[in-house]
């Protein structure tokens, strides 16, 4: 994840102490040193929606297995000895688990800061009145595209008025929320709008997420942007970045899944104004780049320890059987030891690139999605070989 406005305006938010942070570079097992990683819990496959591009491959129907409320509050501990500093209940849809205000509420009590990530739909005043009574740190509610786009994504006629309605009842009684947006063909050229939108509703936080091909998505590798259209999404973030910021407008801008945004923002920054250039690579060298395995993680429903939320063909074990710290600090399992010390592992274009060190090698899940090798090159990289040292 890479904070646009962080890099731009040097801006102060949450996410930043973890993301940019003294101790975070060179950490083996957590975000900052003495933390866990931020985890991403997919606390329940059924979701209201089904979506095209789901990652989880999630319905609107009942899965068994799931873990229970006394096996998840048994999660939180372990979650919680590891000193983990953000639980993310996730889905799925999250807000369907009976026991979720339950669940986050223990977490807070815990010392871990529970976000949630959510379509929006189901976010009525009273429910969201609940959420931020228990200390809920950010909603984040997933929107991709305006309108009937959107609806089309999500699968459902009318996703996009109750999400809205879902943001407006965030807002209203100043619980912190933000949009998700994943960037692909069919939407890429909303992006305006979605700044128009941010504007206008007085949403505080976008996360712009770039396309991982896993569950559904994985089927999407021909739907996603072409290395040109990356850039200019880029060039227009950090242009609309800016455009907020000289007008006083407090937003925080992030991309997220694709760690050539922070190269490319610095190379344009670089050509007109070196001094800030120079502290964007500072900052992205303090954050070491793809942090998979290390400073993220996930579990799924039935309690599978992953590298990340999109990454859950490759499983360390369980949160059922083994502590979460015990086993994301077992390195006997490769490719959680590869993770942690990946550099050289890595394949063509990232092997030789001379951004390694603050991109770390990028998305592995893509890489394997198209090329069958989880170490070869990412393939959503967009950054030329000139810009790489290959030329």
């Amino acid at each position: 994840m890479i904070s646009v406005t962080k890099l731009l305006c040097d801006s102060e938010n949450y996410g930043d102490s973890l993301r940019y942070n003294q101790g975070s570079r060179g950490q083996a097992h957590g975000a900052v040193a003495g933390q866990g990683p931020v985890v991403v819990w997919n606390s329940t496959r059924t979701c209201n929606l089904k979506c095209i591009h789901c990652y989880s491959s999630s319905e609107s129907k009942k899965y068994e297995g799931e873990l229970s409320t006394e096996e998840a509050l048994r999660f939180i501990d372990s979650l919680a000895e590891f000193k983990t500093p953000v639980l993310l209940f996730s889905g799925g849809e999250p807000l369907l688990r009976e026991d979720l205000l339950t669940l986050a509420s223990y977490a807070r009590s815990k010392g871990i800061r529970p976000t949630i990530s959510t379509n929006g739909t189901l976010l009525t005043p009273e429910l969201t009145a609940s959420l931020k009574s228990i200390g809920v740190g950010y909603i984040g509610i997933s929107l991709d595209g305006i309108g009937a786009n959107n609806d089309r994504f999500r699968g459902r006629s009318g996703a996009f008025e109750n999400a809205l309605a879902g943001i407006r009842n965030c807002i209203a009684i100043d619980q912190r929320v933000g949009l998700r947006f994943t960037i692909n063909r069919h939407n890429y050229g909303e992006l305006n709008a979605i700044f128009d939108l941010i504007e206008k509703e007085n949403i505080p936080r976008v996360c712009f997420y770039h396309l991982v091909y896993a569950g559904r998505g994985s089927k999407m590798v021909e739907e996603d942007i072409t290395r040109g259209e990356a850039r200019t999404a880029l060039d227009l973030i950090v242009e609309r970045t800016l455009d907020f910021h000289r007008r006083g407008l407090n937003k925080e801008i992030l991309t997220v899944d694709n760690h050539a945004d922070g190269v490319y923002i610095y190379l344009k920054v670089k050509k007109e104004n070196p001094a800030l250039a120079d502290n964007i690579l500072k900052l992205l060298s303090l954050n070491g780049g793809n942090r998979t395995g290390i400073a993220i993680g996930a579990v799924d429903w039935y309690g599978n320890v992953h590298p990340d939320q999109f990454t859950q063909n490759h499983t360390f074990g369980n949160v059922r059987e083994r502590k979460f710290g015990d086993i994301w600090t077992d390195i006997s399992q490769p490719v959680l030891a590869g993770l942690k010390n990946r550099k050289p592992l890595l394949k063509g274009r990232c092997a030789a690139c001379r951004w390694l060190e603050v991109c770390n090698g990028n998305f592995r899940a893509r890489a394997e999605a198209v090329t069958g090798d989880f170490w070869e090159s990412d393939p959503a990289c967009y950054l030329t070989d000139e810009e790489i040292g290959l030329s």
